[in-house]
């Protein structure tokens, strides 16, 4: 399978360039075509390392990537492997910014800060999301499911949850406005 086929995959939404919101110096991303909203502040807690299997399904296509995911009270680090485990990018998001190092030449990768959202719209609180959206957007919790729905009620990303013990993980983000699907096999995981 082509790795920059998923990059690309992960989110059609990354096809924009990363800008940052002049006021606080974060990066900025895309909820929907003409909708961008500031990142959060990188750091969460309690901290957290998982390897992920990501499935991408997109324009009929699907691809999958490995990816070593960790995030503290200071920063948020995203890792990908190709199949055979050499590493093909690294970002990482702190007080200074996002960081990328891109190991070989992937012209399909997206924009860090596109493919931080959805990391972050997935694990982060919704108090850490809440005074980010702009007016009339909410990000509402339901059970197994987070919906991020815009001013008229419709339903922008779909992010489904499985509980294990006291930890609720992602494993499936429906990003409808820009037609993709992610599918997420925990490989191993510790808080």
């Amino acid at each position: 399978m082509k790795t920059g086929a998923l990059l690309l995959m992960l989110s059609l939404l990354l096809s924009s360039c990363a800008q940052h919101d002049s006021a606080s110096n974060r990066p900025t991303a895309w909820l929907k075509p003409g909708v961008r909203v500031t990142l959060p502040a990188p750091g969460i807690s309690p901290a957290f390392q998982q390897q992920q299997l990501l499935t991408g399904h997109a324009k009929g296509k699907t691809q999958s990537l490995l990816v070593l995911l960790s995030a503290d009270s200071q920063q948020i680090s995203l890792a990908g492997l190709s199949s055979l485990g050499i590493r093909l990018f690294r970002v990482t998001y702190d007080k200074n910014g996002i960081h990328t190092q891109q190991m070989m030449a992937l012209p399909e990768m997206p924009p860090a800060s596109q493919v931080l959202a959805d990391v972050m719209l997935s694990h982060w609180p919704l108090s850490a999301w809440q005074p980010q959206l702009p007016p009339g957007w909410q990000l509402i919790d339901d059970g197994d499911r987070r919906e991020l729905r815009d001013p008229a009620g419709n339903v922008v990303t779909l992010i489904r949850y499985l509980q294990r013990g006291t930890v609720r993980e992602p494993i499936s983000i429906d990003q409808r406005a820009f037609g993709y699907q992610i599918q997420i096999q925990h490989l191993d995981a510790s808080s």
